[in-house]
């Protein structure tokens, strides 16, 4: 079986003076190329640790992250940054929309950093209608932020994700701003992108939202404490 990412006794402490905070504890998981892993937890329970660290956004205090083949749980910053734009993709709860860029701007943001920071070319802009359009967004290209409904901005912010056609998508409570019927839109689109191959990684609190992926793991004081969907 081939593996999206592999975390291997995963640990991560922070140091607050007299105090450290044991926020991982020994975490070991699998995801499968094609996954769609739900992530569940309270506050507290290192849910967001552990998203943070399976997005590259922060490296563990020891153990390894296995991303595709490579360990990058120590990798330098630059490097790091390379694989985050070109592998990863991130919908965030609260959109992380630039409020004076237009939607197309928006798109075109993970685009900006490739390495090297080639500047965007015809085949580019291409690329952005495209994504623009593949989220219903084609006829908002001119839209800011604030001129667009939940909803679409959530859109938005998925077209941003899939524009350097990573192979994972990380979503952090993807429908947590959401009336129930947009987030359902918003969750009929994960499972799409899901279907054509995918690998889906999300955090949320929802039994109702995590029963519409594969899998879905419960996370307690720093640990998985079990697999499935559980209530509350």
């Amino acid at each position: 079986m081939e593996y999206a990412a592999q975390i291997i006794d995963l640990h991560k402490e922070y140091d607050l003076g007299p105090v450290k905070v044991h926020a991982l504890r020994g975490v070991t998981i699998d995801i499968p190329n094609g996954d769609f892993l739900a992530i569940m937890g309270t506050s507290g329970s290192g849910k967001s640790t552990l998203l943070n660290l399976l997005g590259a956004l922060d490296r563990p205090t020891s153990g390894q992250y296995i991303l595709r083949g490579q360990d990058v749980a120590q990798l330098e910053d630059d490097r790091l940054s390379e694989i985050r734009n070109q592998e990863i993709g991130f919908i965030f709860q609260s959109f992380n929309l630039i409020a004076q860029y237009t939607v197309l701007e928006n798109i075109e943001v993970p685009l900006l950093y490739r390495p090297g920071y080639p500047p965007l070319t015809a085949a580019d802009h291409e690329r952005c209608l495209e994504v623009a359009n593949l989220v219903g967004l084609g006829e908002r290209l001119d839209h800011k932020p604030f001129q667009l409904s939940g909803g679409q901005q959530q859109r938005v912010a998925i077209a941003r994700s899939l524009i350097n056609n990573p192979a994972i998508i990380m979503a952090d409570e993807p429908t947590g701003n959401l009336d129930s019927a947009t987030g359902t839109e918003i969750m009929k689109f994960l499972c799409k992108l899901n279907e054509q191959g995918r690998t889906i990684i999300m955090v949320t609190h929802e039994p109702s939202i995590a029963r519409q992926a594969k899998r879905a793991i419960y996370m307690k004081d720093g640990l998985v404490a079990g697999e499935g969907v559980f209530p509350g």
